[in-house]
């Protein structure tokens, strides 16, 4: 065999034997990837949640009509309490005058057997034009009320009703201000 053929028959030898012994090199990392035991460290086990869900959306219904529609960011299935805690809620409540009243709040919880609700921090609503702010609000699903013994601020863009509490009854269109009502009224201020 002559120089040149050797030289020929050299350089794709070299070639296989490195391209075994990348092949062999990448088969070793890759077993070693898969067979080497994860570690976790720093797990939060909070011993209270039965569940954690980062979104949550339901829907209730009375009927086969749809009462209202919830929608929050996190919600924490607790085990001992038959109630859900949930972060950011945005909440829509349908009337029988085919309105829907807009919610949102900071947080809340869900009793997950009545399908009641109290809403916490930076609690907002908004129906029409009026809006109505508040640090707590609570929800009672049979009767379809929202009601809340904190102080409330209704809005409507150059009028402002205060008053100590608050009910609102959904399915009748009606709004009950109860304690120390006080208010400042425009020209144009129109109730419902």
């Amino acid at each position: 065999m002559s120089g040149s053929g050797k030289k020929k028959l050299v350089i794709p030898l070299i070639l296989l034997l490195g391209f075994i012994l990348t092949g062999l090199g990448v088969f070793y990392y890759i077993n070693t990837l898969m067979t080497t035991p994860i570690s976790i460290e720093k797990i939060d086990i909070d011993s209270q949640a039965a569940l954690k869900l980062n979104i949550l959306e339901q829907v209730s219904k009375k009927n086969g009509v749809t009462e209202w529609k919830l929608k929050a960011s996190s919600a924490t299935l607790l085990k001992q309490e038959d109630k859900a805690v949930l972060k950011d809620v945005d909440l829509e409540f349908y009337t029988k005058e085919k309105t829907t009243v807009y919610l949102t709040a900071d947080q809340g919880v869900l009793n997950t057997k009545t399908h009641d609700l109290t809403l916490t921090k930076n609690v907002i609503v908004r129906h029409q034009a009026y809006t109505l702010r508040s640090e707590t609000l609570h929800y009672d699903k049979i009767p379809h009320i929202i009601h809340t013994d904190s102080r409330v601020l209704i809005q409507d863009g150059e009028s402002t009703l205060e008053a100590d509490a608050m009910e609102a009854k959904l399915n009748q269109d009606q709004v009950i201000l109860k304690g120390h009502v006080k208010g400042n009224f425009s020209e144009k201020f129109d109730l419902p």
